[in-house]
């Protein structure tokens, strides 16, 4: 039975396996898991979250594969995760919602299966391969982490845009900043490490590089990167982990993020401003909804722009980048928004899913109240309420 009004709720949270959760140290999606988890945990919700088993959590862990697929010597990552989602799906009943982080993996299953359901959408949706799969799941509910992510995809069961957020205590404020620049991400053509380094150079700026290298960014690095990485302002780093975050974010200038791709989110930039740092950032992606210009950053088209936004840093509040954070990007108000949405969906007389919908493609936008379910608690912007129609 789903639980009335806003009481406490039964949760499963099914993460990807590639990492544990949360990781040691490089990872997305499954950090906001384990943000999230921990929040409705302390919420009073009863949260079960299906992970890798070498995964860290006040809630109750399931393990989808012994360790993070990542870290085990095993090939195929498909197999565990298809496993698991059938776990899931036969647990189902145990929970009153379950909200899978895992991208369509599970659509199969659950538009055949009756259970509430709802899923965060991580990556990036302009991709034409994933086109015919989300058309023909088109009514299964979903969610996005920026609005700009959404745009490819304008007719799918949007419930709503529900920004990530991270624990308020995670960084602290760092009111005085160092003589250097930070880049932190991965060494990939979409992050634009390259840009960082040029913009370091012409600035006259140290930049201090921590990156992961991808096994399919090998070739990448050695061919376009690793010799830069050898010039004299750059310092590099490697992959690290929160602890080395706070130090590094906390004592740089600024972050530098150059992105050339359409970022759906961009966590890094919330980090930086956690620690009080601005950010110099291409007008790329979600970039122009989570950087609020001449507050906490500057948004630039190219390089010359950056390099000219270096040089008014000093324009702007540490103390206003760590506000807007504590206003806009914390844990507690993410599992508010999500909280909200779990209600709304129980609030169906019957789980979304294409046996509750009737036919194939037919949209159940409205429940039994009159009430439209893809804006729970005004979360979507206007613009989105009409093209999601």
């Amino acid at each position: 039975m789903a639980s009335n009004g806003h009481g406490r709720l039964r949760i499963a949270q099914v993460a990807p396996l590639h990492e544990s959760v949360p990781p040691r140290l490089y990872g997305g999606s499954e950090r906001i898991v384990s943000y999230l988890s921990e929040e409705l945990v302390a919420a009073g919700h009863d949260v079960t979250l299906f992970a890798s088993g070498d995964s860290r959590t006040s809630a109750r862990l399931v393990a989808g594969c012994p360790r993070a697929l990542r870290l085990a010597n095993g090939t195929d990552t498909l197999a565990p995760h298809l496993a698991m989602i059938e776990q899931v799906a036969r647990r189902a009943r145990e929970f009153d919602i379950v909200h899978f982080h895992v991208d369509y993996l599970h659509f199969p299953v659950s538009s055949r299966e009756r259970y509430h359901h709802v899923t965060t959408l991580h990556g990036r949706l302009d991709l034409p391969d994933i086109v015919p799969v989300f058309a023909r799941f088109a009514d299964l509910p979903v969610v996005s982490i920026s609005d700009v992510q959404r745009a490819p995809l304008p007719d799918l069961a949007w419930q709503a845009t529900v920004h990530h957020g991270f624990p308020d205590d995670l960084y602290r404020f760092e009111p005085r900043p160092g003589d250097y620049l930070a880049f932190l991400g991965r060494i990939s053509p979409e992050k634009g490490l390259d840009q960082a380094i040029e913009i370091a150079r012409r600035t006259g700026y140290r930049l201090r590089v921590a990156a992961k290298i991808d096994r399919v960014d090998r070739d990448y690095y050695t061919r376009h990167i690793a010799a830069q990485l050898r010039q004299r302002h750059v310092e590099f780093l490697g992959e690290i982990g929160e602890r080395d975050k706070q130090e590094l974010l906390g004592g740089a200038l600024a972050l530098v993020f150059p992105i050339n791709w359409p970022e759906p989110f961009g966590m890094v930039m919330v980090e930086a401003m956690a620690c009080g740092t601005p950010v110099i950032a291409y007008r790329r992606g979600a970039v122009p909804e989570v950087l609020d210009p001449g507050v906490t950053g500057w948004l630039c088209d190219g390089i010359d722009q950056a390099v000219a936004a270096v040089g008014r840093v000093h324009e702007l509040s540490r103390a206003d980048c760590r506000r807007v954070f504590e206003q806009r990007f914390t844990a507690a108000r993410m599992a508010s928004d999500y909280a909200a949405i779990y209600h709304r969906i129980l609030q169906r007389r019957e789980p979304r899913g294409l046996r509750a919908t009737g036919t194939h493609g037919e949209r159940e936008d409205h429940g039994h109240d009159g009430t439209r379910h893809d804006d729970p608690r005004g979360l979507l912007d206007p613009r989105d309420q009409l093209a999601s129609r």
